[in-house]
């Protein structure tokens, strides 16, 4: 059996990053929807560790979903 990959960290906690090099590749490759994609995991991190008020959050969930419809 084929041993697991270990990882080098996470972006956001949900972003794998395999290594060092790994996150140079993300950045330089990224696009638009890898941007959005980035800036949605971010918002979400920040919610889930109680960075926001309840308005806050109101307002950039709003702007997800204006962003990922458009």
């Amino acid at each position: 059996m084929q041993e697991e990959e270990k990882l080098f960290g996470k972006l956001f906690n949900s972003v794998p990053l395999i290594s060092e090099d790994h996150l140079s590749v993300i950045q330089q490759t990224m696009d638009k929807e890898s941007a959005i994609y980035m800036l949605v995991q971010a918002v979400k991190y920040a919610y889930h560790n109680n960075i926001y008020t309840l308005a806050e959050a109101e307002v950039i969930s709003k702007s997800i979903r204006v962003l990922l419809n458009t």
